[in-house]
């Protein structure tokens, strides 16, 4: 299994800077992952880097807690578009979830996603899966299935739970075979990473990547 073509190497902190950025972007080359996801005022700092790679350029909006407005979300979506990103991972509003705004969440998504596809860009919503009740995640999968998103994706990594395989099976299970899955938070080894892939991931978003497909450095070509 070519674990490093799933993995989207992900570096969000708030403070990133440029040289761990160059740094994220030559080591996504280098093990040739299938993304970098990096924050939206870098975009085009990674495109630069990646530029004759197959190396994907995606961002975050709304991250990491999902409250923005929805106008805020298309406003940046937009920008990350111009800057040159190939997917968006989009934070759902977990405020209108938790109290049911239903339609609310379909409008957010829908206009973000009109906007994306119009540009060939793919869109990953975030329903952080990990802060959520099963029928929360059942809704999800119903509510977004109908918006004409690309993944679901399972966290942030900034919540009190990321990811877990049951919540990946769980999606997996109540969603059409057209939108994809994307694991996140708290993905560290080449064991964890492969049973997402098994329970249905399409795709891990993980900062300890490297680690992961040389299996904590020890092989250079494991995983592949």
């Amino acid at each position: 299994m070519n674990i490093a073509q799933y993995i989207d190497h992900t570096l969000l902190k708030p403070a990133t800077t440029i040289h761990e950025l160059k740094k994220i972007c030559e080591e996504a080359i280098q093990y040739n992952f299938f993304a970098v996801c990096v924050p939206p005022p870098l975009v085009k700092n990674a495109r630069s880097v990646l530029a004759n790679s197959s190396v994907k350029t995606a961002t975050v909006i709304g991250f990491p807690f999902g409250y923005s407005v929805a106008r805020a979300k298309v406003a940046e979506a937009q920008q990350a578009i111009q800057d040159g990103a190939d997917e968006l991972d989009v934070v759902i509003n977990l405020i209108a979830l938790k109290n049911k705004a239903w339609q609310y969440l379909e409008l957010e998504m829908e206009s973000i996603v009109e906007i994306a596809h119009a540009q060939n860009r793919l869109v990953k919503v975030i329903i952080e899966s990990g802060i959520l009740t099963n029928e929360e995640i059942l809704q999800c999968c119903e509510l977004y299935a109908k918006t004409g998103v690309d993944f679901l994706k399972t966290s942030t990594g900034y919540a009190e739970k990321g990811a877990t395989i049951e919540a990946v099976q769980l999606m997996r299970a109540n969603l059409p075979s057209t939108i994809k899955i994307k694991a996140s938070g708290g993905i560290r080894t080449y064991e964890q990473a492969e049973q997402y892939i098994q329970a249905g991931a399409n795709r891990l978003g993980c900062s300890a990547s490297v680690a992961i497909v040389t299996r904590g450095g020890s092989n250079g070509s494991a995983g592949y």
